[in-house]
C-alpha cells in the first residue's frame, strides 16, 4: 500500500513538471511574438493554454484522490497541498501568456512604434524565476526558493519603470496612445507572471520546512525590518 501511495505521489510530481515546461514555453512563445510580431507563434500559445487547462483539472483530479483515498500525513500531505496551490499558478501562467498573446494580435492591427522598454528582458526574468521556482521543487531545494523571492523585486522595480515611462509616452506623443497601452499590459501580465512564480517558490517552502511564509514576507517588506 505504501509503495504503491508514492508511485501515485511520483506520477502527480511527473504530471505537474510537465504542466510547468508548458507554462514556461508558453511565457517564452508569447514574449518572442511580441519581439518579432509573430501570429502563428500567438496561435501556438493559444492552443498551448488550452494543453495547460487540460492538464490543471487533471492534476487537480488526481491530487483529491490521493487526499480522498490515502490520506496522507506531515510532508505527503503539505507535499499534495502545495502540488494543488503550485497547480493553480502554473495555469494562471498559462492565462498570462494567453494575455501576451491577445496583445501581440490587437499591436499587429494598428501601425507599429518604437516603444522604449525592455519587455523582453522582463520576460527573460520572469520567465527565469518560474524555472527556478520549478526547480526547487524539483530538488526539495528550500533554500533556493528563497533565492527566487528576492528575485521578485527586479522584475517589480522594471513593471514600476516601464509603467512611469509609458504613461509619460502617452502624454508626450498621444498618437502612440494605443501602443504605449498595450505595451503596459504586457508588462503588467509579465509581472504577474513573476507573482505566480513567487507563489510557487513560497509553496515550495511550505512543503519541505511546513513552514508558511507568505504573510511574514510582505510583512518585512511592509515594515522595513527584513529578515
Amino acid at each position: 500500500m505504501r509503495l504503491r501511495f508514492h508511485r501515485s505521489l511520483d506520477d502527480l510530481k511527473e504530471k505537474l513538471l510537465v504542466m510547468a515546461g508548458m507554462a514556461e514555453q508558453a511565457i517564452q512563445r508569447a514574449v518572442e511574438a511580441y519581439r518579432v510580431r509573430d501570429l502563428s507563434i500567438c496561435d501556438l500559445v493559444d492552443r498551448g493554454e488550452l494543453a495547460i487547462n487540460r492538464f490543471e483539472r487533471e492534476i487537480d483530479q488526481m491530487a483529491l484522490d490521493l487526499l480522498a483515498m490515502e490520506q496522507p500525513m506531515a510532508i505527503d500531505l503539505r507535499f499534495v497541498l502545495a502540488v494543488i496551490k503550485i497547480n493553480a499558478d502554473l495555469e494562471r501562467v498559462g492565462d498570462s501568456a494567453r494575455t501576451i498573446s491577445d496583445r501581440v494580435r490587437d499591436l499587429q492591427k494598428i501601425a507599429s512604434a518604437e516603444i522604449p522598454v525592455d519587455l523582453p528582458r522582463m520576460g527573460s526574468l520572469a520567465t527565469a524565476m518560474i524555472r527556478k521556482s520549478i526547480q526547487s521543487f524539483i530538488e526539495a531545494d528550500a533554500d533556493m526558493a528563497e533565492s527566487v523571492l528576492s528575485m521578485d523585486d527586479n522584475v517589480d522595480k522594471l513593471n514600476s519603470g516601464a509603467h512611469q515611462t509609458l504613461l509619460a509616452l502617452m502624454k508626450e506623443k498621444p498618437e502612440l496612445a494605443t501602443q504605449a497601452l498595450h505595451a503596459l499590459m504586457i508588462s503588467r501580465a509579465l509581472e504577474r507572471v513573476a507573482d505566480h512564480a513567487t507563489n510557487i517558490a513560497e509553496d515550495v517552502i511550505f512543503w519541505v520546512r511546513g513552514a508558511d511564509v507568505r504573510h511574514h514576507v510582505r510583512e518585512t517588506e511592509a515594515t522595513g525590518t527584513g529578515r
